[in-house]
């Protein structure tokens, strides 16, 4: 952004994920001199970014838009190959290869106790959030879904905690498995910590596919 404006320019993104997670649809906010267009500023970028980023969208926003507090939403996607391929190399660094048979019906009941309004203390690394923050998300939607090559865990929430989904994936896989109880995931988002969670899904398996936004905060010219 400094080489494009010729001066330092803040970006704010709406969040981090951790090392190794895939971003399809992150978001960013900057203020940039009126004579940048949206489309100008998106070719632009894309001349000048690492081959590993693209910007494949850029709009005008309202003076209040903030990328991070104005988020209604956002959107993870795991993936989990379960066939012979899942160890090809064209698939293990964007998926996790589970070999273990797994329940359908046990994966669909623990999802389905995430969405609504639970403390996910027990869901997230200690430390995550201050002591004050009661750390609560609002699961607006937790499913498991097939797809070509296995299955994708995905899920939409107002905000996530640190490691959050990624532990979420595993202690759903080792119930799917058999190797802990359906009633861990009740007890885990009742836990004032997260001593029986399983250990997290690798993030190179974890994909931030979208956050979302208030229409209002869209210029219609952009």
């Amino acid at each position: 952004m400094e080489r494009l404006c010729g001066t330092h320019i803040s970006v704010l993104g709406a969040g981090r994920t951790d090392a190794g997670v895939h971003a399809l649809g992150q978001a960013a906010g900057v203020h940039v001199p009126v004579r940048w267009t949206p489309a100008e500023m998106k070719r632009a970028l894309n001349a000048v970014l690492p081959h590993d980023v693209r910007v494949a969208q850029s709009v005008s926003m309202h003076a209040g838009f903030h990328a991070r507090y104005s988020a209604l939403s956002r959107s993870y996607r795991y993936l989990v190959g379960t066939d012979e391929d899942a160890d090809s190399p064209f698939r293990n660094q964007r998926e996790l290869a589970w070999r273990r048979p797994v329940d359908r019906a046990l994966l669909d009941a623990a999802a389905a106790l995430i969405v609504g309004d639970h403390c996910f203390r027990g869901f997230a690394v200690k430390g995550t959030a201050p002591d004050s923050d009661d750390h609560h998300c609002i699961v607006m939607r937790a499913l498991w879904v097939e797809r070509s090559g296995g299955l994708a865990f995905e899920i939409t929430a107002n905000r996530f905690l640190h490691h959050m989904v990624r532990f979420l994936v595993g202690t759903m896989l080792d119930i799917g498995s058999g190797r802990k109880e359906i009633d861990l995931m009740s007890r885990l988002l009742k836990s004032g910590g997260n001593s029986m969670v399983s250990p997290p899904a690798p993030a190179h398996g974890l994909y931030l596919e979208k956050v979302e936004y208030p229409t209002e905060l869209y210029l219609v010219n952009g």
